[in-house]
């Protein structure tokens, strides 16, 4: 069928692209400390873009009996929509990246079960009084490109993937904490039990309730892996969106090769590590996937880039095109590598003597996030005082611009763990964080 599309869209049209995707998830849930629901859902559909005398049309179908009235919808709507930029691209090498896992399908729902049960009664053996939420799944996935330039590419995907989550309620107070990872590799009781010390480590150290620091004003701040993914990830990842560089509101616009964060930073977008949720051999305009450098050791790489942007900006695309299958492709990240420093991560802590460590937020987002901009209050995090944990805090805020921040960087942890699947990053202890806490 997607060739008598993509057929029947190059006779009519000047330029014509045929994605399609089906995917199967098999997920368990357990709420409150039971089984709450097996599930399976299936999806699949077809998206079809054209270009039409300059202009882009698009439309896209979860009904196979519909297909067939693809072009015309894309015809109808290709006279008011976007100017092009681009042309579809040629067949290319594409790398080899480990994406697929045939152990994964064979999972069975009563494994997936015991995986969930025993997580949780693990928890419960040294915190009877938790409720605790879990959820363990698997999903495979196909997605195929084809268009008229000659491009007829597809690969596989599996993904499976653990989550646990604790609620503890004392009184007033409640405590919620979590962990998760997911890979396109079938994984074991090692990353298992990776998940539980995380949540352990958590509700020791969020076991006493600290009083808000002191001292208001700029503190050294501990961003744990989750931490820098809640607060400093998508200010900073907005800045380098081909979206945001086109239309001039990102402020790397005219930045590009010099310095804007401390030289011990370095991100990548990395779609090519084996195993990771996110990896892919090409991406969602048939484009190969590579290794992109958004900052190199503290100096602005480049923007990432759909077909698109890249051509608005006159340069080619990078690779980065995501979507969904009833929306155009626009730019994105796959796996964000954050490279490790040198510093252990209890040392890090030794070294804080009033400060705090952050792991969650409630409310990110808040200010001008496409300067870099975060303010939000702590959801979960913890005060240090004299190098050592005190306890968790309440009614505290932490604020600042990503790029001041980590231009703040005074130590990187020497391991990187990842958070869901989809990013590696260390822990990064920044100084002079506007942290704001409530008064008694």
């Amino acid at each position: 069928m997607s060739e008598s599309l993509l057929d029947a869209a190059s006779a009519k049209f000047d330029q014509a692209e045929v994605y399609r995707v089906e995917s199967e998830s098999h997920p368990v849930s357990f709420e409150a400390n039971r089984l709450k629901e097996i599930m399976r859902r299936d999806t699949s559909g077809v998206a079809l873009r054209v270009i039409d005398q300059g202009h882009i049309g698009f439309s896209s179908t979860t009904d196979a009996d519909r297909e067939g009235e693809l072009v015309d919808r894309a015809g109808s709507v290709a006279p008011f929509g976007s100017e092009a930029s681009f042309d579809f691209p040629a067949p290319s090498e594409y790398p080899d990246v480990d994406t697929f896992d045939p152990a994964i399908p064979q999972v069975s729902q009563q494994s997936m079960i015991d995986t969930g049960q025993g997580l949780i009664e693990r928890l419960l053996d040294e915190w009877p009084e938790l409720l605790c939420d879990a959820s363990v799944g698997w999903s495979t996935g196909r997605g195929r490109i084809m268009n008229s330039a000659g491009v007829d590419a597809e690969y596989e995907q599996t993904s499976y993937y653990c989550y646990i989550g604790a609620q503890l309620i004392r009184g007033t107070d409640m405590l919620n904490v979590w962990a998760g990872y997911g890979s396109s590799r079938l994984f074991g009781e090692s990353d298992l039990d990776r998940l539980l010390q995380t949540v352990r480590r958590s509700l020791r150290w969020a076991t006493n309730m600290a009083q808000p620091t002191s001292n208001t004003g700029d503190l050294p701040v501990i961003f744990t892996p989750r931490g820098v993914s809640a607060t400093l990830l998508h200010p900073l990842v907005s800045g380098f969106n081909g979206k945001n560089v086109a239309n001039g509101s990102s402020p790397l616009a005219d930045r590009w090769g010099e310095r804007i964060v401390d030289e011990r930073i370095s991100i990548f977008d990395d779609p090519l590590i084996p195993g990771a949720s996110g990896s892919r051999p090409f991406d969602d305009e048939g484009v190969a996937s590579r290794k992109h450098a958004l900052i190199d050791r503290g100096v602005a790489g480049a923007p990432l880039l759909d077909l698109q942007t890249a051509g608005q900006l006159g340069k080619t695309s990078t690779g980065a095109a995501g979507r969904g299958l009833a929306s155009s492709p626009s730019p994105g990240t796959s796996v964000i590598d954050i490279a490790a420093g040198n510093t252990d991560f209890d040392e890090m802590i030794a070294g804080v003597k009033d400060g705090l460590v952050v792991e969650a937020l409630l409310g990110a987002g808040q200010g001008n996030e496409l300067g870099g901009d975060f303010r939000a209050n702590v959801s979960l995090g913890y005060r240090v005082a004299n190098g050592e944990i005190v306890g968790r805090v309440k009614d505290t805020m932490i604020s600042g611009n990503v790029y001041k921040v980590l231009s703040q960087v005074e130590q990187v942890s020497d391991s990187a763990e990842w958070v869901f699947g989809s990013m590696r990053s260390p822990a990064l202890k920044c100084l002079r964080v506007e942290v704001a806490a409530k008064d008694e």
